[in-house]
């Protein structure tokens, strides 16, 4: 019997290969198909190719890369100097693959701090790999365990019956169990809570399409998709009492960067007065950016727009494209920020620094 999708790894450390393995999201839903990635071109490609995507699935992905690097630097370098110079070269080319998705930068620089900590701690190259594993495989524990106080706080603002809209996925597929956005309707849908979701498919990579409605439905979850244009219709027939999205980085003003038409949802909900709900696990929490304003945004290849998914070119030759990955959500439009360690409400610049602080202690 074919396994279902979720009851894959979406991203995973094969020790016996030293390799990440993930699960080719670019090849679903029509085929699951595990990959193993080796070398630093190999991980840098599968991020920015999306074949691992999703910011909690990509953090756990460069940390487990940065680890299998460090091992194959071990093998030629004996002396910590020359060790650690090719472990900052590899960290900051895997750096260089997302510049939105905060969590990519913020694993990587877990793992440097890790590694410098064990070498002032008088630990051998090999004793600093072997740690390097372990905090790799411990921000993968984190994240499941992050994914679910998220779906239990945000289960705590629904109803049994509630209709919720969600854009792009940010759910199991895009962490490594329950998602973001998703994970309180996958507790929801646990406890018999019945809920029915509207997933947008999110042009022009579909994520919604081919990894929300493909998971929810493998759960049973009762979903119905939804072009992207169509999400004031359902919210105007009273369909949706909730949004809930997730965020590839939040700003200290509680601006969201998120995946492209997530601002035009938050809009639209603004206008029909449905709840809008982003989750963020704390690591997307940025307060060294002061708004959305400074976010730099990912510009993706001409061809997403104008050729992928199609048998022939749907646009004509030449045209000019505009194909940023994520927009920016003014905190003014956003409910709440789901976290783990609580729900953040406006003023978002006290919230979230105070959230931030209280997780430091």
């Amino acid at each position: 019997m074919a396994k279902n999708i979720m009851e894959y790894e979406t991203v995973d450390l094969d020790e016996e290969s030293k390799s990440v393995v993930i699960l080719d999201q670019t090849k679903l839903p029509g085929k699951a198909e595990l990959i193993k990635l080796h070398t630093a071109k190999e991980i840098w490609d599968a991020i920015y190719l999306l074949k691992v995507r999703g910011a909690p699935a990509i953090g756990v992905a460069a940390a487990f890369g940065i680890y299998v690097l460090a091992g194959q630097a071990a093998e030629k370098e004996t002396d910590f100097d020359s060790f650690y110079k090719e472990f900052k070269e590899q960290k900051d080319y895997l750096d260089s693959a997302r510049p939105t998705a905060v969590n990519l930068s913020w694993a990587l620089n877990r793992m440097d701090r890790v590694c410098r900590k064990a070498h002032e701690e008088g630990k051998s190259i090999a004793q600093i790999v072997e740690i390097l594993g372990r905090e790799a495989r411990e921000i993968k524990g984190e994240d499941i365990r992050v994914c679910k106080a998220i779906g239990e706080n945000g289960l705590s603002l629904l109803k049994p019956g509630d209709g919720i809209l969600t854009h792009c996925n940010a759910g199991q597929l895009a962490t490594c169990k329950y998602g973001t956005a998703t994970a309180p309707i996958y507790l929801g849908q646990e406890r018999g809570y019945g809920f029915h979701v509207f997933a947008d498919e999110t042009r022009p990579l579909l994520q919604g399409a081919r990894l929300t409605a493909y998971e929810l439905h493998s759960s049973g979850v009762d979903v119905t998709l939804i072009c992207d244009n169509m999400s004031a219709m359902v919210m105007r027939n009273g369909w949706v009492n909730a949004v809930f999205v997730g965020c590839d980085r939040v700003a200290a003003n509680g601006d969201v960067a998120n995946k492209i038409g997530t601002s035009v949802v938050a809009t639209v909900a603004k206008r029909y007065g449905v709840p809008f709900y982003v989750c963020a696990p704390t690591s997307t929490i940025d307060l060294n950016t002061p708004s959305g304003n400074e976010i730099k945004i990912e510009q993706r290849p001409e061809k997403e727009v104008t050729e992928m998914w199609y048998k022939e070119p749907m646009a004509p030759a030449g045209v000019k494209v505009f194909n940023p990955a994520f927009d920016v959500t003014d905190n003014e439009l956003i409910t709440a920020i789901i976290t783990e360690h609580g729900i953040a409400r406006a003023p978002f610049a006290e919230s979230l620094k105070e959230m931030k602080n209280s997780q430091a202690l």
